[in-house]
């Protein structure tokens, strides 16, 4: 199917007969199909919207085009589970269907209030000669549906300087107040993020611009996210047009935070630290978090906007990752995997050596597993070969001793892309024992450093017998590893 403008604004009633069914026969064939990360049923899924924790289950929407692998006409598709490992369909999507989402209902956020689950989101609109309005409009989430506000658009225009990139409201609650804050560009062609307040979610007063110490960083900012950890204000936002630097900024567009001192909701000054990425691997953006009983989750998209993905041949595209737990330390974010998970865990195998100067290809392999490897005493590089298989395949995780960096390469990890923005992630790091733990699914893996001070994502596309794992040192190491199936 070739997706012409026609074909790339249909929203999900419009599908013909056995249309959907037809294309997810096509998908379920697919060996890259992930086995415990949320992905589409069919077609594209970008940024995680609307996360909450409600009458006792977990909420996660997402943007959603269903027909194909392509940004089309965004709905919000919607699951939810009890215990964020086991996550299943809710038919209670939203639909993008009148005036104001006419090219989609873009991201957005969620919101409880007298007992019900608010959604705030932005209504896409193209004009006839191409031009975007961005609307800022309200939904609230019915026993059998989504229900959108009569009043909609509740935001209905753009400040003063704003250009029409304009999107992604997330809620804040304080002092009585619900807040919101907005992505942006103005019109000097910067990013930039809006401030609005309301007392009842149906009246927004625009009360500024968030006055950060970052100027001219990027041409558009998206996918704000303001919270407070530690009686620190942090700020998650996601930047486009910052230039590579060093080891930073290597992807297309960068994800990450910035935290300092609570926001000053009077002044809208935001004193904080360096601006700081969120991942160092290569699929990782438009994260969004939410509270719950104190702890502070968030869920990124694996994936990046315009880059093809090898499972686009297939009609599906992206998947989210696995929930992380943030918390503060040295007024850096640290995060580890949901503790939930280790309810994934099946039978445990270990492996314990003392390496000089050799590769082991271990007796333990797998496609979807948790691992854990510890190494200490270490006098040269060491690392391991992930999903290793025929003509050199591998995925490699190692630490470069000289120069004392961690280093992912995904050079032959398979199926090839985006290869415009290279096949190495590196960040340096110094410990006396460094900890590897990984999380590999059918086409993705996400790591942990010594219990989350960095984190690698990103999507591989191995051929589907490739399982093997090795060990390998370049002097001596000492290595204790654990791996569990979770499938």
């Amino acid at each position: 199917m070739t997706f012409d403008s026609k074909n790339r604004y249909r929203n999900i009633k419009d599908a013909h007969a056995d249309e959907l069914e037809n294309i997810e026969k096509i998908v379920n064939s697919d060996h890259w199909r992930q086995k415990f990360h949320i992905m589409p049923k069919t077609g594209l899924l970008n940024d995680p919207n609307g996360l909450a924790y409600f009458n006792g289950k977990y909420h996660i929407f997402f943007q959603w085009f269903p027909f194909g692998p392509v940004h089309g006409l965004k709905h919000w598709a919607h699951y939810v589970s009890e215990d964020m490992v086991s996550w299943y369909e809710d038919k209670r999507i939203l639909i993008p269907e009148e005036w104001y989402e006419s090219h989609g209902a873009f991201s957005g956020s969620a919101v409880i209030k007298d007992n019900q689950l608010y959604l705030m989101y932005t209504g896409n609109v193209r004009t006839k000669d191409n031009r975007r309005k961005s609307y800022q409009c309200l939904a609230r989430l019915e026993e059998k549906k989504i229900v959108k506000d009569p009043d909609n658009p509740v935001i209905n225009s753009i400040p003063d300087g704003f250009t029409n990139e304009f999107r992604d409201p997330k809620i804040f609650q304080k002092d009585g107040s619900f807040y919101l804050v907005i992505g942006g560009q103005k019109e000097n062609m910067t990013g930039s993020i809006a401030v609005y307040q309301s007392k009842d979610l149906h009246n927004w007063n625009f009360i500024g611009e968030l006055k950060t110490g970052l100027e001219n960083f990027g041409y558009m900012w998206e996918c704000p996210d303001y919270f407070e950890l530690n009686d620190t204000g942090i700020l998650l936002f996601c930047p486009q047009g910052l230039k590579p630097n060093k080891d930073c900024f290597n992807n297309i567009y960068q994800s990450g935070y910035i935290a300092g001192d609570k926001l000053n909701l009077d002044t809208l000054e935001f004193r904080h630290s360096d601006f700081t990425e969120l991942d160092r691997g290569f699929d990782f953006y438009a994260p969004q978090t939410f509270e719950k009983d104190g702890r502070r989750l968030m869920i990124g998209w694996m994936g990046l906007p315009e880059i093809e993905y090898p499972s686009e041949k297939n009609f599906w595209v992206h998947c989210l990752t696995i929930p992380r737990e943030l918390k503060l330390m040295n007024n850096r974010l640290v995060q580890s995997p949901a503790s939930e998970l280790k309810k994934l865990r099946k039978e445990k195998e270990t492996f314990s050596e003392n390496l000089h100067k050799q590769k082991i290809k271990l007796p333990i392999s797998g496609t979807v597993y948790e691992l854990l490897a510890e190494f200490s005493d270490f006098s040269g590089d060491f690392g391991l070969e992930l999903r290793t298989g025929p003509g050199d395949e591998k995925t490699v995780l190692w630490y470069d001793y000289k120069n004392s960096k961690i280093i992912l390469d995904r050079t032959n990890s398979g199926e090839k892309f985006g290869l415009d923005y290279g096949s190495l992630r590196m960040v340096h790091f110094i410990a006396p024992v460094i900890k590897f733990h990984i999380f590999m699914d059918s086409s993705s893996v996400e790591i942990f450093i010594n219990d989350g001070k960095e984190t690698f994502t990103a999507r591989i596309f191995p051929g589907e017998n490739s399982s093997g794992i090795s060990v390998f040192s370049t002097g001596t190491a000492k290595i204790n590893l654990s791996k569990w199936n979770l499938a």
